[in-house]
């Protein structure tokens, strides 16, 4: 065998003297070998280093692999981080193993990596849905048995099990707050598609909120960004304005920590803010963010407890789960209006 590339059945079946037939049928337990063919088998594999391709035996037999296709849109983004850790560790108890891939939020991108996960025959199929992509697609898979189960947002064009957290709810919370402590003039800074289910829903939240407490929803305190730089620059355009947002409420975890940035960029710690999701040494600023803070270890050990159990033949109608959000108190959110606001 030449020492450049990976052993094959053919170099086990060489190595012990039988046939590539008597190989496969020890390695698969799915034939006759006596206990010293299936000995020698077994140590050949153990010296040549070979490892068995799973995903052609499932193809060939027609059973589904060993594994789990999960699609983020950011592998880099902690929150998706954590909802993915809290999958595996669940998958695991099943002698499942997680596989992943990035979509960048980009339909096309999205929908390659299904493919590929589809050709591979995955158990399960969770997916993070990009904006605008279509998930009709998987309606035949899904109809003759395949877990599929959305992640943080609702697909489209598929009827299937959702897990969410409750966005809507924990914005109006976190801008009631805000109210609470005597703030009329409230900026939204909130993450871009605008058409991202989690934005609208926040969003909602927000006028909500400012509805509530009879309170004019103001176009101009509502502003977008997509990262951590874009969100410093909004939020200094909202400070400039005639009459500027004595609070802010930032629509995600990179919104704010651009928001944080720019604030103590320009020295304002007369200014409010409660952040969307919790984010790393939140505690360590000064002052503390307070935080609306979702739960993606649930929503992770929800989605898969879900996948896992129309694994074992759960045929009830799809359903939306939603995580209850927590309103945390550290001391940004808590500042009241200063008497020259």
């Amino acid at each position: 065998m030449a020492a450049n590339r990976r052993p094959t059945l053919a170099d086990v079946a060489r190595e012990v003297g039988v046939s590539a037939k008597t190989v496969s049928r020890v390695l698969n337990e799915d034939g006759p070998a006596s206990a010293r063919t299936r000995e020698q088998v077994l140590a050949a594999v153990a010296r040549l280093g070979f490892q068995p391709n799973l995903m052609a035996r499932n193809i060939r037999v027609g059973g589904p692999d060993t594994t789990i296709g999960l699609v983020v849109p950011d592998l880099g983004n902690p929150f998706f981080g954590a909802v993915a850790g809290s999958i595996e560790d669940r998958v695991r108890e099943r002698g499942l193993t997680l596989l992943m891939g990035s979509s960048a939020d980009d339909p096309d991108r999205e929908r390659a990596l299904t493919d590929k996960f589809l050709a591979r025959r995955v158990s399960i199929l969770m997916v993070v849905p990009s904006v605008g992509a279509d998930h009709a697609h998987l309606r035949q898979h899904r109809a003759v048995g395949l877990p599929v189960v959305f992640v943080d947002r609702p697909g489209a064009g598929l009827a299937t099990d959702c897990v969410v957290s409750s966005n809507r709810e924990g914005a109006r919370a976190g801008v009631t707050h805000l109210v609470g402590y005597g703030h009329r003039r409230i900026g939204f800074v909130g993450d871009l598609p605008t058409r991202l289910y989690t934005r609208r829903e926040r969003l909602a939240g927000y006028r909500e909120a400012l509805r509530d407490a009879g309170l004019p929803d103001d176009r101009l305190l509502i502003a977008s960004a997509h990262d951590q730089h874009d969100a410093g620059e909004a939020t200094a355009r909202l400070l400039a304005l005639p009459d500027p947002p004595t609070a802010l409420f930032a629509g995600n975890n990179i919104v704010a920590l651009g928001v944080v940035a720019e604030l103590a960029r320009s020295g304002r710690k007369d200014v409010a803010v409660v952040a969307f999701d919790d984010v790393a040494l939140a505690e360590a600023l000064e002052p503390a963010l307070t935080v609306v803070a979702q739960n993606p270890e649930e929503i992770g050990r929800t989605a898969a407890t879900t996948a896992l159990a129309r694994l074992d033949g759960d045929r009830s109608r799809a359903r939306t789960v939603t995580v209850p959000t927590r309103l945390i108190v550290r001391g940004s959110g808590e500042q009241r209006v200063s008497a020259s606001a």
